[in-house]
């Protein structure tokens, strides 16, 4: 039985469902968007909305972009030739912080893990291969590296060892 108010009920609950939120957490984010002001609330709720509404994913890099192409697959001073291959959009915002890669990335959405039934199917490990068959045909295999920057997990091992033996017929230079 709740001691709050239906819609305070429903606003602790979406809190809790976010990753990491338990129920203590969820009701201070429910209890600080009542004290926000009514403009600051809708900001805040416009923003969601309109981060929903306008964040696909990259055609090439699978990464979080507002256009169809992201703004690193778009610049023409990173090399196409060399792709980080990372688990999420989170890992390529820290790379990118570093200020030191200067190639291109693929995003996995995961990795391989049969105990939460995540197959690799399931991740885009199909637009990556067809990247890099693309890449081979237009470059000699020779000048193309995929860096399996997975985490060192048991999954992230996993994963990495998959894609290393899906991309070795390519010829390709492939790095841990």
């Amino acid at each position: 039985m709740s001691s709050f108010t239906p819609s305070l009920d429903r606003l602790i609950e979406q809190f809790a469902k976010l990753p990491s939120v338990g129920k203590k957490s969820a009701q201070r984010l429910a209890f600080h968007i009542l004290d926000l002001s009514n403009e600051e609330a809708k900001d805040f709720a416009d923003a969601i909305l309109s981060a929903k509404k306008s964040i696909t994913r990259c055609k090439i890099c699978q990464n979080i972009s507002e256009g169809e192409i992201c703004p690193v697959c778009q610049n023409q001073n990173r090399d196409m030739r060399t792709i980080c291959v990372v688990e999420n959009p989170r890992d390529v915002g820290a790379i990118e912080r570093i200020s030191e890669y200067r190639g291109v990335f693929h995003v996995l959405y995961g990795v391989i893990s049969p105990l939460d039934g995540k197959t690799p199917d399931m991740l885009t490990i199909s637009p990556l291969v067809s990247r890099v068959r693309d890449l081979t045909r237009e470059n000699n295999p020779s000048e193309i590296e995929v860096i399996l920057a997975t985490n060192p997990s048991v999954e992230g091992d996993a994963t990495a060892m998959y894609l290393s033996r899906l991309l070795e017929p390519f010829g390709i230079k492939i790095t841990r």
